[in-house]
């Protein structure tokens, strides 16, 4: 129910995910929207079930605030069916807030953890590169800046098969004194871990591949994930404005299609939705704006997740560094 062009889009990418057969979809929502949407299709061969749920939270609702309001939403609903055991993934292309909250209130948090990250793979340019966190966290504390690059190594080591991931802080200068108070104190504990923390990182190595985790708050690390998604479609139009008349053939042509091809794959892996590291749950969300492709694409990276077993991976790393996180905050 979630998203803009929810239930149409949502149902079809649920579709075209059944078709593969090797996932079973449940459709949380008001049966009669769920029905209507389904009428369109021929889904007798497909492992396609409804659950019932009492309408949707709208975007721009408070989160916390619907939710108690209406404890039978559908992110609900759905996110009871992880605590449950009854599906064993979510996906949600609804508000992130109501996602998150659900997710949090519902399933818990890992031990250790106080709040869910986003990590941003950086392809294309840094493919053994990923930055966390992308845009969940505003407001951090030192030991949220740990239990980002402890995550940021799981998903380095499962998704990009590195086994020591190297971790660094974003910061404005690579000495230690460098930077906020957060990133200072940030990299006294990021030292003192049993991580591969080479130290700090400027924003010019951003792309060298120096580390494998790169570590900052989420407003930084939301800036610097949609600069870097857009670069590809800026530069493409630079280019052919400076090409002007010059035949697109030979060298030309290629260098423009590489540039096209690197915006391409940037704006499909954001497409295709991220994790919510942290809580007790594998929970996948979804751009908004997201259509039946991105969702298809996304119930995929959802059963992924779960075949792998990255939620029991992160508790795993995380059972390491108990002490190294305070009670509370």
């Amino acid at each position: 129910m979630g998203g803009d062009y929810a239930p149409e889009e949502i149902i079809k990418g649920a579709i075209m995910a059944a078709q593969k057969g090797d996932v079973q979809i449940l459709l949380v929502g008001p049966i009669e929207v769920i029905d209507k949407e389904l009428a369109k299709y021929d889904i007798s061969h497909l492992a396609i079930s409804r659950v019932k749920a009492n309408g949707a939270i709208k975007e721009g609702e408070s989160p916390a605030f619907a939710i108690r309001r209406n404890p039978d939403a559908s992110i609900a609903v759905a996110t009871k069916l992880i605590k449950a055991g009854t599906a064993d993934a979510l996906v949600s292309a609804g508000s992130t807030g109501a996602t998150s909250v659900s997710a949090i209130n519902i399933l818990g948090m890992l031990p250790g953890l106080r709040r869910p990250t986003v990590c941003v793979p950086l392809i294309g340019l840094a493919p053994n590169t990923v930055l966390v966190d992308g845009g969940a966290n505003i407001d951090c504390r030192p030991h949220h800046l740990l239990s980002f690059a402890i995550i940021g190594c799981v998903y380095a080591k499962k998704l990009l098969n590195i086994v020591r991931p190297k971790v660094a802080l974003l910061s404005i200068g690579v000495e230690a004194g460098k930077g906020t108070r957060l990133i200072r104190e940030s990299y006294q504990l990021l030292e003192n871990s049993n991580l591969d923390f080479i130290g700090n990182i400027e924003g010019y190595d951003v792309l060298s591949e120096q580390c494998n985790v790169i570590v900052c708050d989420g407003i930084v690390g939301n800036v610097l994930m949609k600069f870097y998604e857009s670069m590809g479609r800026y530069f493409v139009g630079w280019l052919k404005a400076k090409l002007g008349n010059v035949p697109l053939g030979g060298p030309v042509k290629k260098l423009l299609d590489q540039m096209i091809s690197f915006t391409v794959m940037t704006k499909n892996e954001s497409d295709g939705g991220g994790l919510l590291w942290g809580v007790d749950g594998a929970v996948h969300l979804l751009h908004g704006k997201s259509k039946a492709y991105q969702v298809n694409k996304t119930i995929a990276k959802a059963k992924y997740a779960v075949e792998i077993g990255l939620i029991a991976s992160l508790k795993t790393e995380l059972s390491t560094f108990g002490s190294e996180f305070p009670p509370t905050g």
